[in-house]
């Protein structure tokens, strides 16, 4: 009988604080770390608060069973599961989960991204201006629409983000903690500036009081200590209170919390009557989306999205692909007035050589004159196929490219 995993000491740190370190080994953002803790937490508590080191491939089997069955968790969120109980063994406990092959992995879903119309984003546009205290989030939800920023990446704008000079703004730590540069709207400069202005007094005031600084990444409080209390580094969109930040638990400003702009989406959805499924992720979608309409190369909209392969940008040309135009509907040839008899029946009934029903004085002349075939047939003509390429290696029995060509002709 294999003999079980030898308890942790008894100066060893706790399971989550001990993810939390590996977590933050690796330098992985704020947001992975909370889904890790979050499952792990959730086998834990699913296993009768047993340790997961006197657990194994079937516990495991049975949590993502639970996951998928009862709780009906989409796939991505399946996996998110797995990839937490994954890092949990690897990196953690240090166990060998060769039997973690044998995990099925859920099917990848394809799912289109919502995406709003221009009449649509202007009415949750001005149905954010209509909220009480919509004047921020009016024109955060601008910024997202007109530069393709995530959520996440407008809240945490400094001040020095913005480049009036350049109209530009420079989009730091994004997701994968990639730097990029987006656009400036220029409809945008002047409420931008007239938006830092205010909030220049509630630095000012920060000051007074002796409140410690902003939050700086890594570890450039150390390497700059004034930095922090800088107008530089001041948020460009700072809470209206300070709070205590939950890592260090000291009392300072933080940038706006998403839930608040969430809610306010929200509520801007259902007062402009739009009924589509959307988040504030939808305004990036829209973004892509609506730069594609107006002929801007995939490349370029991939630089401004961030996007490491273009084949992620790639599926909003399949949501242009699937627009109204893109294909016409063998439904809306029927709506026409010739579209009742066919086109064999009339070519039988006109005699030969006259112009088909309802001909234009130019189309009389022939079938060759004719300006658009659409205009009266059912359905465009087909274009004639090409003849297919000669090849220069050939067997004695391949015919020349000349006699190839006559037979296709």
């Amino acid at each position: 009988m294999r003999p079980g995993p030898s308890p942790p000491p008894d100066d060893a740190p706790r399971l989550l604080d001990a993810l939390r370190q590996q977590v933050r080994y690796r330098h992985y953002s704020i947001r992975t770390e909370e889904a890790y803790v979050h499952w792990v937490r959730a086998f834990v508590r699913f296993h009768g608060l047993r340790h997961p080191a006197e657990l194994a491939q079937p516990e495991v089997e049975a949590f993502l069973t639970w996951l998928a069955t009862e709780r009906q968790v989409a796939a991505a969120t399946h996996k998110q599961a797995l990839s937490a109980l994954l890092f949990l063994y690897q990196q953690v406990l240090h166990q060998p989960v060769a039997w973690m092959d044998d995990i099925g992995r859920p099917r990848t879903e394809k799912r289109l991204p919502v995406v709003l119309s221009v009449d649509e984003v202007a009415r949750l546009l001005a149905a954010l201006d209509a909220q009480p205290d919509g004047t921020l989030h009016a024109l955060l939800g601008r910024l997202l629409y007109g530069t393709g920023m995530r959520l996440l990446e407008g809240l945490r704008l400094r001040v020095k983000d913005i480049e009036f000079e350049r109209r530009a703004i420079i989009v730091r730590e994004g997701k994968g903690s990639h730097d990029r540069v987006v656009m400036l709207p220029a409809a945008l400069e002047g409420p931008l500036r007239d938006t830092l202005s205010r909030h220049h007094a509630a630095w000012r005031d920060d000051r007074a009081r002796g409140l410690a600084g902003v939050h700086l990444p890594h570890a450039l409080a150390r390497k700059y200590p004034r930095a922090a209390e800088s107008w530089a580094w001041f948020w460009v969109f700072p809470q209206a209170q300070p709070a205590v930040d939950p890592r260090t638990g000291v009392l300072r400003r933080h940038h706006g919390l998403e839930h608040a702009f969430q809610r306010a989406f929200k509520r801007a959805l259902s007062a402009a009557g739009i009924l589509k499924p959307a988040t504030p992720h939808t305004l990036r979608h829209s973004f892509a989306t609506h730069l594609l309409q107006s002929g801007y190369d995939i490349r370029t909209v991939q630089e401004l999205l961030g996007h490491a392969d273009v084949s992620t940008t790639m599926i909003y040309t399949h949501v242009l692909r699937l627009g109204g135009g893109a294909v016409r509907s063998p439904l809306d040839h029927l709506a026409e007035p010739h579209a009742a008899t066919p086109a064999s029946v009339r070519s039988a009934a006109a005699p030969a050589g006259t112009a088909p029903p309802s001909a234009t004085p130019a189309q009389a002349a022939g079938p060759a004159s004719y300006a658009d075939p659409g205009d009266w047939l059912p359905f465009p003509p087909r274009r004639a196929r090409e003849p297919a390429p000669c090849y220069r290696i050939r067997s004695p029995a391949t015919p020349s490219c000349s006699a190839a060509a006559t037979s296709v002709s």
